[in-house]
């Protein structure tokens, strides 16, 4: 009988297999958050565009992260789908998801694209780019630009996963790092040599998306678990209803996490405005800008959790299929024991170096005010960001092992429920600092729920008389 391809997920220690998938998925995963954050690193260092245009980039910053969620909806989806596909040797489901998410892939960015050149101007006043002129006009600068790169960067972060499920975590860490690369090598050449300001700080960050699509129109010529054909390259709806609502939670983790950010820059807006230093119109950005920041960190330690879970989805999908259940217990507890290490390491850097993270960001440059707020921003804001890495860990391995509903449902309670609800609620009681609060009480309440989900998950895994779960998505 001829051996299952990509068979030695089945084999392999568990410890071995995550270090080789989730080490490329993290650095894949803090690459693509760097592009963002080397913007913003770049333009805050620039005297000509300071806290002004970190207050632009904070305000466009959710609208990317949309583009993000539904890449991940399809390229997550995907991968799911087709390592499963492969644990049960069905190869034919493979190549026929990963065609037809090439095309959905194609469709959605272009349609996203046009949407966001439509209503481009209120779209960033929706996320606090109104707090004033120049923040508002370096907004729609930026966005114009990004916009043009949706596409791009839609389709690389989709086929990554893609890539990932073919048994090539390496390659798709390559690209992204490689589109990284040439982001921070244009990034000082045309905002500092150029002067050409928020603009130049787009088009460096869309160069570096046009190589990482480009490396996986490659890839996806020369794959090597599953071989593609003029076929593949259509909406198989049928497969497409099996995939996507495997990657609903991609999708719905990242459009919750907007709404949240929606509600926080509102809030940050209509709080300062209250304050009796941030309602002075010379430092009314200054939250806004600052908020920003501290969601660039906490996205840093993001992508490392999301990195960890999302390497486990290729083993865990393949062991599923063929029914080791087992190593996938095994597989959990490493993966929790791994999300508190990374959550208690961001935990001490946050309360031990708030000043010198700041001062990348170019506090040097900005007044008293900027530093304080910054200083207290990050301490209070992230003192539970323990939790939220577990919290992260435990929505995304649900996924993998095929619970698309229950993981959707947790990431809509924590980033809509609690996430837009806290940052309503609490500056009634505490004013601007009722904002700083909502985080740590978000992620606290959600730890209860996904405590009680860890322990139905471990029962789960540890009942071999369950049916497994490839029933119902391959046949």
């Amino acid at each position: 009988m001829e051996e299952k391809s990509n068979a030695f997920l089945e084999r392999e220690s568990v410890g071995r297999l995550m270090r080789r998938y989730a080490i490329p998925c993290i650095i894949s995963l803090l690459v693509a958050a760097l592009y963002n954050i080397v913007d913003q690193i770049f333009i805050a260092n620039a005297d000509y565009l300071g806290s002004y245009g970190n207050a632009a980039n904070t305000a466009v910053f959710p609208l990317t992260l949309v583009a993000l969620g539904l890449a991940g909806m399809i390229g997550d989806g995907c991968c799911t789908f087709v390592s499963i596909s492969l644990g049960t040797n069905k190869t034919e489901d493979a190549h026929r998801s990963i065609g037809s998410a090439v095309c959905t892939c194609v469709a959605v960015s272009i349609a996203l694209t046009l949407l966001y050149l439509v209503f481009s101007t209120p779209l960033v006043k929706a996320f606090g780019a109104g707090v004033n002129a120049e923040t508002l006009a370096n907004s729609e600068e930026y966005f114009f630009y990004i916009t043009l790169g949706i596409p791009f960067y839609m389709f690389g972060q989709a086929m990554n996963s893609v890539i990932r499920s073919d048994g090539s975590p390496r390659f798709a860490m390559v690209s992204t790092v490689s589109g990284a690369a040439v982001n921070i090598i244009l990034d000082p050449i045309f905002i500092f040599g150029l002067r050409w300001g928020m603009m130049g700080a787009a088009l460096a960050t869309v160069a570096g998306q046009v190589l990482t699509a480009a490396l996986a129109v490659w890839y996806l010529c020369h794959m090597k678990a599953v071989k593609l054909h003029r076929s593949s390259f259509r909406f198989h709806f049928a497969i497409m209803r099996k995939y996507i609502p495997l990657g609903a939670c991609s999708l719905l983790m990242q459009i919750s996490i907007v709404a949240s950010m929606a509600a926080c820059n509102n809030m940050i807006t209509k709080y300062g405005a209250l304050d009796e230093i941030f309602g002075l119109a010379e430092y009314s950005h200054i939250p806004l800008a600052v908020v920003g920041i501290v969601m660039k960190f906490f996205q840093i330690v993001v992508s490392v959790s999301m990195g960890l879970a999302a390497g486990c989805i290729p083993i865990v999908g393949y062991n599923i299929g063929a029914g080791r259940k087992d190593r996938v217990r095994r597989l959990f507890t490493l993966l929790l024991i791994s999300e508190a290490a990374v959550g208690a390491v961001a935990l001490l850097v946050v309360e031990l170096l708030p000043r010198q993270l700041i001062g990348i960001f170019g506090a040097a440059n900005e007044s008293v005010y900027y530093t304080q707020f910054a200083v207290k921003a990050f301490r209070v804001y992230l003192c539970m960001v323990v939790l939220a890495c577990v919290n992260k860990g435990t929505f995304i391995f649900l996924q993998s092992l095929g619970k698309a509903f229950a993981s959707t449902a947790l990431s809509l309670v924590r980033e809509v429920v609690f996430g837009v609800g806290f940052p309503l609620l609490l500056p009634l009681a505490f004013g601007l600092d009722g904002i700083l609060y909502s985080m740590p009480v978000s992620d606290a309440l959600t730890f209860i729920i996904s405590l009680a989900v860890i322990i139905f998950t471990y029962r789960f895994l540890a009942d071999n008389s369950t049916p497994a779960v490839k029933k119902t998505l391959t046949e």
